[in-house]
């Protein structure tokens, strides 16, 4: 006997259908150009009557993998997009785009292994991502999208690098003006050269020497981490502890290597300060400050014979109890205070068992550079040498050696530190180590008994500040250095400037070429863009893996044609060497948000109408001060310092010189969190794929060896990606979008769970229900009015869910669609038909969330237009207005008992209702309550 089997209604929604809707209405908003921006002004003009009431929202730049999307990728993008999409409806003129940071090692070390050109792995890659977000429905104006490495886009990448090349900083004003005010200052004897000759009596060369020292983008010997295995130099997040390549495991060395710089650290001051200014999470507003690191304390000078060198520390005041020093291996002084032989009485501990200090300097040195910065940081084994020589501590005469140790760092300070052993936990270490003295100058707490005391207290061993209070102590030393000629008080920061060149292909070429002489010189900026040459070879040269003193040799060099150009430069025509290191990828995308604006146009980089109305600060009424800049930007927290901070470097140098309205590119900064999943590690610690791993008896197992389960971030390098592509083949891509909103608050990382996406399924899929019958396919919608419950329940959701959209609560929007729905569905599921002006704000509502979906419904309802404009609905008052108020009435602290009452109703009927509660009339028993409290709207107390 055959079983009956259930057919499905042939009109209901399901992936089937979805996948056909979805796609009718991607192809209607492509062909109607429904996400078109207008500018005010300018090419992009579509509309002459552009709404004042602008909003910029932008992601953060994406990479274009060739692996694709995982579901934790599009996170933020359809955030940004239910963001967009509900100030669309309310009125506003939406910018929302996006675009691609495309430049980058990934495809390189492709290209390196294939042999294909990066170009076209990259745009491969781009097409693979651009089908996956357009599936999404994401409502971008494509009309603005752009990718860093095409040519009319690096073009104003290299002309920003001109500007900030041709601009110094200049202090008296705090911002950066163009050089050649500069020069004109010297040349009109307002500013002194070095040497006090005048500027015409300096050659060409010494002058140009003279302005390199104060640009902004310079080229200096910098300390970097060199693979000569790899043929690169190494970002410090590509070194592992151990020193050594994350990539092909190659030895890593610290050395000094002709870099371009840009002078960050000029703006310092208004990085850290202007972060007031700005609406952002305060926990990156607190990473920016700790990584710019400015505190405030006093450079002293230490002789040493014939040499000086200068410490910069933040506790003058304990500067009796410096009884060594120790300098980075990199400081440029080594060399000179290195002796050639060890003194009589030298402590065998300081000498690294060499024979002379010079043969102890080498080794370490060579050991040490070897290090992470990361690695010397966090070494608690403190190790180091004697270099041979004394200095004097300055305000006792006393002679203390100096030594070189690694966890001392060539770019903090000025590479050097005055140790005070008694005040510092790594420096009383070091000092136990190696056998030096140790002099408390603070009076360690009562009951302290531990080492090194970091504490306030009273100064002690230290002469003419004994009895002082540390701040007193610090302002009478710094008065005492700068009277005596031995240091003066000052600001520091930890922030270094800006290490600007990568040994690669495939970045930005550099707009600078050199003379005979070394001289740089920026190429003409109707010669731009300089764009990247055919090379055979991908990969840099390398070299013996072991050989620190090779020289990088980028693929750049070998394209000799390329490489030697004749240009006129002003002088005749001359032969010039073109620089063959490319930019870092950063620098695409320090300014993208403002090609966003005007990505068409050839004559200058941005509009300035355009960029002010997009970007401009606010009027006084809608906040005092205001930087302007990007009205939301969403991102992970993994972009807190770096990106940010070169962002806003690159916007204030843009806006000293005039270039653009806005102080900061992002006045609203989002950080989304991660979508989480399990992976899982081989014995080796290497992940292995999630989808081939088997449980057994709470086990699990990869091709039959067991494996270690841990709970994280979804990623590529996790091996642990559920892709989009099958989400929305298996459910559409409004459930995607929907389940991902409804996870969680946005800025929490939240588990992915596959098996509970049908439940956003079946939520769309009652929504359908209640407009179109899944038998006919027809409407099951009708012109009857709604009771006025039905209303109140209407309008208290428009009112929330407007509120949700707004502050970017899409969990909880999506959670009082879903209670909106099920009400009608309990109160209309069964019935002919629902009422129209219940069911069409429903559809409204959900639209930013669930677009394609809201779309078909708005049609079939009736509308001949998009809803993508509008209207959204908006609450009637009336229906918000509570008729009665719940009352918990508490009697000792516990609740016994709640009452309804009028919602107008006074204190005292309150409380008469409440003494007149059964339950509270039983616990009285007859008698008279002590106190009654009656919080109104709240709650009622009795006290017995």
């Amino acid at each position: 006997m055959s079983e009956a089997i259930e057919e499905t209604p042939g009109h209901r929604y399901n992936a089937e259908l979805a996948g056909r809707v979805e796609l009718r209405w991607q192809n209607y908003w492509a062909d109607h150009g429904t996400f078109h921006a207008p500018n005010p002004a300018g090419s992009l003009a579509t509309d002459s009557s552009v709404p004042s009431d602008k909003l910029f929202v932008q992601d953060m730049f994406p990479y274009p993998s060739g692996a694709g999307l995982h579901v934790g990728h599009p996170l933020g993008f359809i955030a940004t997009d239910v963001y967009a999409r509900y100030h669309r409806m309310i009125g506003r003129n939406v910018l929302h785009t996006m675009g691609f940071d495309a430049f980058g090692l990934p495809a390189e070390q492709y290209a390196v292994q294939t042999g294909q050109h990066p170009r076209t792995t990259t745009e491969q890659n781009m097409e693979t991502y651009l089908r996956q977000i357009r599936r999404l429905g994401l409502g971008h104006d494509e009309r603005r999208r752009i990718a860093t490495i095409d040519p009319d886009y690096y073009k104003w990448t290299q002309w920003i690098f001109l500007k900030i090349y041709n601009s110094w900083y200049d202090e008296k004003l705090g911002k950066a003006r163009p050089i050649v005010e500069l020069e004109a200052e010297y040349a009109q004897d307002k500013r002194r050269t070095p040497d006090g000759r005048g500027w015409c009596e300096l050659t060409r060369a010494e002058q140009l020497k003279i302005l390199d020292e104060h640009r902004l983008a310079y080229i200096s010997e910098a300390p970097v981490n060199w693979c000569p295995g790899l043929g690169t130099v190494l970002s410090n997040e590509e070194v592992t502890p151990d020193g050594r390549s994350e990539r092909g495991n190659f030895p890593v060395f610290r050395r000094n290597l002709r870099q371009w710089m840009m002078r960050i650290t000029a703006y310092a001051d208004r990085l850290v300060d202007d972060l007031d200014r700005l609406e952002w999470p305060e926990k990156v507003k607190s990473m920016q400050r700790n990584w710019i690191g400015r505190s405030h304390g006093a450079r002293v000078t230490f002789a040493a014979g014939e040499h000086k060198i200068e410490v910069f520390t933040t506790r003058p005041d304990t500067l009796f109890g410096a009884t060594y020093m120790v300098l980075a291996p990199e400081h440029p002084l080594v060399d000179e205070l290195t002796t050639t032989e060890w003194p009589s009485d030298v402590d065998e501990r300081w000498t690294g068992g060499a024979a002379t200090p010079a043969e102890a300097v080498a080794a370490y040195r060579r050991a040490a550079s070897r290090k992470s910065e990361l690695d010397r940081q966090e070494s608690k084994d403190k190790t180091g040498v004697f270099v041979g020589s004394y200095a004097v501590n300055p305000v006792n005469g006393k002679e203390i050696p100096v030594f070189i140790a690694d966890y001392v760092l060539m770019g903090y300070g000025t590479g050097a530190i005055m140790a005070v052993p008694a005040q510092d936990q790594r420096d009383w270490d070091f000092a136990e180590k190696f056998g030096l003295e140790i002099v408390r100058t603070v009076q360690p707490s009562e009951g302290f008994d531990g080492k090194a005391f970091t504490g306030d207290g009273v100064a002690i061993n230290s002469g003419f500040l004994d009895g002082m209070n540390v701040d007193d102590a610090k302002k009478t030393i710094i008065q005492w250095l700068e009277e005596n000629g031995h240091g003066a008080g000052t600001v520091q920061y930890k922030l270094r400037d800006w290490l600007f060149s990568r040994q690669r292909y495939w970045g930005e070429p550099f707009p600078i070429v050199y003379d005979e002489d070394g001289q740089a010189h920026a190429i003409p900026e109707h010669l731009l863009p300089v764009e990247l040459p055919e090379v055979d070879d991908y990969s840099p040269r390398t070299f013996d893996p072991e050989d620190a003193d090779s020289e990088p040799s980028p693929p750049l060099s070998r394209a000799t044609d390329w490489v030697e150009v004749e240009l006129d430069l002003g002088d005749g025509k001359k032969t010039y060497r073109r620089d063959t290191n490319t930019m870092p990828n950063w620098a695409g995308s320090c300014w993208y948000q403002l090609r966003y604006i005007d990505p068409d146009n050839a004559e200058r980089f941005v509009d300035a109408g355009n960029e002010k109305y997009w970007m401009g600060p606010r009027p006084a009424e809608h906040g005092v001060n205001d930087p302007g800049g990007v009205d939301l930007y969403v991102g992970g927290v993994e972009h807190a310092v770096l990106h940010l901070l070169y962002s806003r470097f690159w916007q204030k140098v843009l806006f000293d010189l005039g270039y653009v309205s806005a102080e900061e590119p992002y006045r609203r900064l989002f950080n989304q969190g991660y979508i989480q999943a399990y992976a899982y590690t081989d014995e080796r610690g290497f992940y292995v794929p999630a989808d081939e791993v088997e449980e057994k008896d709470g086990k699990f197992f990869h091709q039959g060896k067991e494996v270690k389960q841990e709970y994280g971030k979804m990623g590529k390098s996790l091996k642990n990606v559920v892709t989009p592509d099958q989400m929305a083949a298996d459910y559409g891509a409004d459930t995607f979008r929907f389940y991902e909103m409804s996870m969680g608050p946005l800025a929490d990382s939240r588990p992915w769970a596959t098996k509970d996406v049908v439940g956003a399924h079946r939520f769309l899929q009652r929504v359908w229900r209640l407009v179109v019958s899944e038998q006919t396919g027809e409407l099951r919608v009708s012109g009857a009015e709604a009771t006025d419950e039905d209303r109140r329940i209407l309008h208290r959701t428009i009112a929330g869910v407007r509120d949700d959209y707004s502050g970017l609560r899409f969990n909880t929007a999506g959670a009082k669609l879903i209670e909106y729905n099920n009400h009608l569905t309990k109160v209309y599921g069964a019935a002919e038909a629902t009422p129209r002006e219940l069911v069409e704000p429903l559809v409204l509502m959900l639209a930013p969330l669930c677009p394609h979906i809201a779309e078909e419904l708005w049609h079939r309802l009736g509308h001949e237009d998009s809803l993508v404009h509008g209207p959204f609905p908006v609450a009637d008052e009336k229906f918000l207005v509570e008729d009665t108020v719940e009352y918990p009435i508490q009697v000792n602290g516990k609740v016994r008992a709640r009452i309804q009452v009028p919602a107008d109703a006074a204190k005292d009927a309150v409380e008469a209702a409440a003494l007149a509660d059964e339950k509270i009339v039983a616990l009285l028993n007859g008698g008279t309550p002590r106190k009654v409290i009656v919080v109104p709207g709240r709650l009622v107390n009795v006290v017995l």
